[in-house]
C-alpha cells in the first residue's frame, strides 16, 4: 500500500515567465495535516495552483507526484479525479443556483443531498442554497460555501488556500470544524495560511512549513510555531540561518 500521498522533488515554477517558486521539496502523507505559512507575496498560494495544475503556473524543473502518478501530464481536472481538490481565495461568482452546482457535485463524486443539507444548517448557509454561487456572498459565507465544495469532493489531499483571511470570528470555527471533518474522512491537507489565526481551531497539525522569497526555508515539527509568531517571518529568517 502507498503511505506517501504527496511528493515534490526540487518543484521550481514560474508564473508569466518569472521564476516565483525555488527547489521545493515536500512529502505528505495520508491523513496528514501541513501548514504552509509565509507573509505575502512568498508562492503560497502558487504553491497550490501549481499542484492542482492550474494555466499559467508553469512546473519548469522538478517533479511532481501523487501516489505515484507524475502530475506534471496530467490537466487539472485529471488531477481532480485522482482525488486532489483546491479551495480558491476569491473563487469566481456563477450564474448558476448554488443547489443545482451541489447537486451536480454530488451526483459526479458520490456524496448524497441529505449529507449537503445537514451541512447547510450546521455552517448556517441555508439561505444561500437557493441563490446564485458566491453572488453577494459574505466573505465568511464564501468561505464556508468553498470548503463545502471540497468537502463534497471526497478529495484524498485538500489544498486549502487562506481559509482564515477575511471571515469573522465565528466563520472561522466553522470553518476549522469542517476542516477537521475532512481529515476525519481520511483527507489529507496542504493549508495555507498568512496570520496562522485557524490553527488554533484544527485538532492536529503534523507538519509546518515555512515560505520565504520562494524557498522553503523550515518543514518540520510545528513546535516551531510559538517561536515563529514571536519573531515575525523576517526575524524567523535570520534565527533559522544560525541554527
Amino acid at each position: 500500500m502507498i503511505t506517501l500521498l504527496l511528493e515534490l522533488r526540487r518543484v521550481t515554477v514560474s508564473v508569466a515567465g518569472r521564476v516565483v517558486l525555488k527547489e521545493i521539496n515536500m512529502e505528505i502523507g495520508r491523513r496528514e495535516v501541513h501548514v504552509l505559512l509565509g507573509p505575502n507575496g512568498a508562492g503560497k498560494s502558487t504553491l497550490l495552483k501549481a499542484i492542482m495544475g492550474l494555466p499559467d503556473y508553469d512546473v519548469v524543473e522538478g517533479e511532481m507526484y501523487f501516489e505515484d502518478v507524475n502530475l506534471l501530464n496530467l490537466k487539472p481536472y485529471e488531477r481532480a479525479k485522482l482525488g486532489i481538490a483546491l479551495s480558491h481565495q476569491n473563487p469566481p461568482k456563477l450564474s448558476i443556483r448554488t443547489s443545482y452546482f451541489f447537486t451536480k457535485l454530488i451526483e459526479k463524486y458520490g456524496g448524497n443531498f441529505k449529507e449537503f443539507i445537514d451541512y447547510c444548517r450546521k455552517l448556517n448557509i441555508e439561505h444561500l442554497i437557493d441563490r446564485e454561487l458566491f453572488r453577494g456572498f459574505s466573505g465568511g459565507e464564501i468561505k464556508r460555501v468553498e470548503l463545502l465544495t471540497v468537502l463534497s469532493q471526497r478529495p484524498k489531499l485538500a489544498l486549502l488556500d487562506e481559509p482564515d483571511s477575511g471571515v469573522d470570528i465565528d466563520s472561522i470555527v466553522l470553518v476549522g470544524s469542517l476542516i477537521n471533518d475532512l481529515v476525519d474522512r481520511g483527507a489529507s491537507i496542504l493549508l495555507v495560511t498568512h496570520t496562522g489565526t485557524i490553527l488554533k481551531y484544527l485538532r492536529k497539525i503534523d507538519v509546518v512549513h515555512v515560505l520565504i522569497g520562494g524557498k522553503l526555508i523550515y518543514s518540520g515539527d510545528p513546535g516551531i510555531l510559538p517561536k515563529l509568531f514571536a519573531l515575525g517571518y523576517e526575524r524567523f529568517l535570520n534565527y533559522i540561518s544560525t541554527c
